[in-house]
């Protein structure tokens, strides 16, 4: 692997076969992220308009200002941070900006990632080939996501770590830092601190235990850990909001009960379908080195690995930290993968190829009509000129997810609900929201739900909409057959209804 110093030791390095199969790992990152439909996550819409309003005020939102329902009460924004990069790509560059920054992140942390199997098994084939894999589970959180800063930041807490555990030294001092930024970035500093406090602990103890062996701290050692972690649970409390954004993570997990049994990516690993069977392939593939390969395993990372699998399983949203843990030790597994033989290498045609693959992303980078056109087929762009033609003379029923999409095009429309969940399921309009996506016309009808809000117009999909992700259409069906609600404006994507007056009623 060294290919010497100076201009010429990177020329040799940037046409080898290395960067060829570290190109064929970024451009597979390329497809699943710069190609998926819409945006993949309903989140980007408020995220923007948080960063917008921080922008134009200079300060930070501290109540709902988008909403009907719950307007006025208190609101932290918990991923301030992670929001201003996706707000300066989308003023510069519009919506291909959000897909660019989202590729760029996920580049960041699987490069990182490769770095981290690297140092595990020494062989970069085998590298490659795990973080591919990792690539395929991670798909769950592509997209113009908050949480893609906050598993950067992960990765770079495992390469620190791994320094330290390997070399007895190693750069703690930059992980409270880490720790300040990630706090103002994503809640999933909590998932860091707890790998933190698994590969400490595991240091704690020394023995062999069959296969799996543990070495002691060395005072000085444990010292430093327990200087870095009082400095990482301190740097948590430099942020705009206190304590309430140290405690967010701990609500989440304990009293957002509706947000966690009814949004998609907090279910758990279906088998049956192919990310399922990758999960199922990779758990065997594990077993299989516990069990054949005559293989040392470190506690720390049989703690940490066994805590991403059962992140994982138990909801897919964590598959990405499953892929990220789980990377390191399947490349270790993979080390009958033949070496990297620089002898054998091929430069000129590698050059080719590199330039080849590089040209191919280039001309294939998606333009924003295309991205426009994506997004309009899962949200209602089409209604937009007519909201604006016809401002709306009463409260609005929305779909779930369009409910950020909606405020950030048109400031003008207060929404019932959108997808920050949290302030939603505390004021109890979640759980009203979900009632009415199961309304019928015999036993469980709408309008009591309807008239607590003073429902004047529901805007959702068609009830024949063949969108996956587009529900409701059992509320739809029933204010469609109902004489006191009148279609204003319907396309394939959307339909816009409006209650009639008694008079008009009474008249049908």
């Amino acid at each position: 692997m060294d290919f010497g110093s100076g201009a010429r030791g990177w020329l040799r390095a940037g046409t080898s076969f290395l960067t060829v199969l570290t190109l064929i790992m970024i451009a597979v990152q390329y497809v699943y992220s710069m190609y998926r439909p819409d945006m993949n996550d309903p989140d980007i819409w408020w995220h923007l308009r948080n960063a917008q309003y921080l922008f134009q005020k200079h300060q930070f939102p501290r109540f709902d200002m988008f909403s009907f329902t719950v307007a006025g009460h208190p609101w932290i924004n918990h991923e301030w941070l992670s929001e201003v990069p996706f707000y300066l790509a989308y003023r510069a560059f519009g919506l291909v900006g959000l897909k660019s920054v989202t590729f760029f992140v996920l580049d960041a942390i699987f490069l990182l990632l490769l770095y981290l199997s690297y140092q595990a098994s020494r062989n970069f084939k085998a590298s490659i080939a795990a973080c591919c894999y990792s690539t395929f589970l991670a798909t769950v959180s592509f997209g113009p996501r908050t949480i893609l800063f906050g598993y950067v930041y992960m990765v770079i807490l495992l390469i620190i770590l791994q320094r330290f555990r390997q070399r007895g030294n190693a750069p703690l001092w930059a992980i409270p830092v880490l720790f300040c930024l990630w706090a103002n970035t994503h809640g999933s500093w909590s998932l860091g601190l707890i790998l933190f406090f698994l590969i400490a602990a595991s240091g704690l103890v020394g023995g062999t235990w069959g296969r799996v062996e543990s070495i002691r701290w060395t005072p000085a050692q444990l010292r430093k850990l327990i200087l870095t972690a009082a400095a990482s649970i301190a740097a948590l409390f430099i942020n705009p909001f206190g304590w309430r954004l140290v405690y967010y993570p701990f609500d989440l997990a304990f009293k957002q009960k509706l947000n966690i049994s009814h949004v998609a990516e907090w279910v758990s690993v279906d088998f049956h379908d192919v990310r399922g069977k990758m999960v199922l392939v990779l758990l065997l593939g594990l077993l299989a080195c516990a069990l054949v390969r005559n293989r040392r395993w470190n506690l720390g990372e049989v703690l940490v690995l066994l805590f991403g699998i059962y992140s994982g399983l138990t909801y897919i949203r964590f598959l990405v930290l499953m892929g990220i843990v789980a990377a390191p030790v399947l490349a270790s597994a993979l080390d009958f993968l033949p070496r990297y033989r620089p002898l054998e290498d091929t430069p000129k045609i590698n050059t080719a190829v590199i330039l080849l693959m590089l040209g191919a992303m280039v001309y294939f980078w998606p333009r924003e009509a295309k991205v426009r056109q994506s997004i309009e087929e899962t949200y209602p762009a089409g209604v937009l000129p007519y909201l604006k033609a016809h401002p709306p003379q009463g409260n609005v029923m929305n779909f779930y997810l369009w409910g950020g999409y909606l405020g950030w095009n048109d400031p003008e429309v207060k929404v019932f609900v959108d997808s920050r969940v949290d302030i939603f399921e505390y004021a109890g309009v979640l759980k009203d929201y979900l009632d009415l996506l199961g309304v019928d016309n015999l036993q469980h009808r709408p309008d009591a739900l309807l008239d607590k809000y003073k429902i004047q117009y529901v805007l959702f999909p068609p009830s024949d909409s063949a969108n996956p992700l587009h529900a409701g259409g059992q509320l739809v069906y029933v204010l469609e057959h109902d004489p006191g609600w009148k279609t204003l404006y319907k396309d394939k994507v959307s339909i816009l209804l409006e209650r009639q007056p008694p008079a008009a009623q009474s008249s049908h």
